[in-house]
């Protein structure tokens, strides 16, 4: 049998698939990943759920805790400090937790300590600004299921969520409760990260009296607006079962109704997180009753992605930068999942959908998230 043959020094897989065994062996560590990229979302979850982060947050941000005083704070007798080795041991892989081995002052041996990372910190449940809420929502099985049927929904059409539950997203939340009161606190959650990043860098609040927040959840958004700029009255408008679960929130009115029918006036329009949920279709319907809401010298405030966005200045740049910049593409495929027809835009098709929609001027502000502001102004 004849030996691989040779390129520039270095052996190529016998039928050639592969330019070398380095290649091939780089492309099957990268496959390795792909397959168990679910693992550490999981494993995540899992230490989320037994509170180790919030564990470790209470000694302090720098502090460290061993296995032992980890197992010890569980609810259990006798937790399986093995398997709680091997996904904390995981974990600091991945960067999520830190790990320091030191001489244990009791019993004089080494032992392994564990601290929280930057990204942990944003696991920490009783934090104010706290990722938690989106986790456990985005990795629920209703939620995950809808990935199952891409390939189904690629050949015959159809809705992902509605495959595989039964029905659309937000149905199916007006349906389950459990579900809703899951979904409306992974938006709180988003909404409380986005509103700190806005309101540092967003100045076009200042000359509004009055705020209609069309999609607003149970008001977490609008609330932070108006306690930032107490003399606008904010309105905080979404569907009726969602606005039943909202508490009373300062300066805030909560009204229910539907988008595609009817927006309340207001000097401004605020949409958070919203139009990416929706095709171009709906998004022209919504911006349609929006410009019926406001007056000619009005405008829509919209917080969403901008694909492939190089606006604002050099700092904020830097701090959004920061960020993955492949996230924006990944919110993408999480509207495939979970909504009828949504997706993030490039500027340019923001800019088709705002002419559509009655709005002929437009401002992109760059904003240290995700997101980015877009101000659009009536023809």
């Amino acid at each position: 049998m004849s030996g691989p043959a040779m390129k520039n020094g270095s052996e190529i897989c016998r039928d050639g698939f592969f330019e070398s065994e380095e290649e091939e062996l780089q492309g099957q560590a990268e496959a390795w990943k792909s397959t168990f990229a679910f693992a550490e979302s999981l494993a995540v979850k899992c230490v989320v759920l037994l509170g180790i982060p919030d564990m470790i947050a209470r000694e302090g941000p720098r502090a460290t805790l061993s296995l032992n005083e980890i197992a010890a704070r569980l609810p259990a007798d006798s937790p399986d400090t093995s398997c709680l080795f091997r996904i904390m041991r995981f974990l600091v892989a991945k960067g999520v937790f830190r790990a320091s081995v030191v001489k244990s002052a009791e019993a004089g041996a080494f032992e392994t300590r564990y601290g929280l990372t930057p990204a942990s910190k944003w696991f920490v449940k009783e934090r104010e600004l706290s990722m938690v809420p989106m986790l456990l929502m985005q990795n629920d099985e209703r939620t995950v299921a809808p990935w199952h049927h891409f390939n189904e929904c690629v050949v015959d059409g159809g809705i992902a969520f509605e495959r595989a539950n039964g029905a659309e997203i937000w149905s199916y939340a007006s349906d389950h409760p459990d579900f809703n009161h899951l979904f409306n606190d992974a938006m709180a959650c988003n909404a409380r990260i986005v509103m700190k990043a806005l309101l540092s860098k967003y100045q076009g609040f200042q000359s509004l009296n009055s705020l209609v927040d069309v999609g607003g959840g149970t008001g977490t958004a609008v609330a932070e607006i108006v306690r930032a700029y107490p003399f606008i009255k904010g309105i905080n408008y979404d569907l009726p079962h969602v606005v039943a679960t909202a508490r009373r929130l300062p300066g805030v009115e909560h009204v229910g109704g539907d988008m595609f029918e009817t927006v309340p006036t207001g000097d401004a329009i605020f949409m958070k997180w919203i139009m990416h949920d929706w095709s171009d279709e709906d998004c022209i319907k919504i911006l349609k009753n929006c410009r019926k809401a406001i007056p000619d010298t009005g405008k829509v405030i919209i917080v969403d992605v901008v694909l492939e966005a190089d606006q604002g200045d050099d700092i904020v740049k830097k701090k959004k930068k920061a960020l993955d910049p492949n996230l924006g593409i990944v919110f993408d495929l999480v509207m495939v999942a979970h909504s009828s027809g949504g997706k993030e835009r490039t500027e340019k098709e923001w800019k088709t959908i705002l002419l559509e929609g009655g709005f002929g001027r437009y401002n992109i502000i760059d904003i240290p998230a995700l997101q980015s502001v877009i101000e659009a102004f009536p023809r």
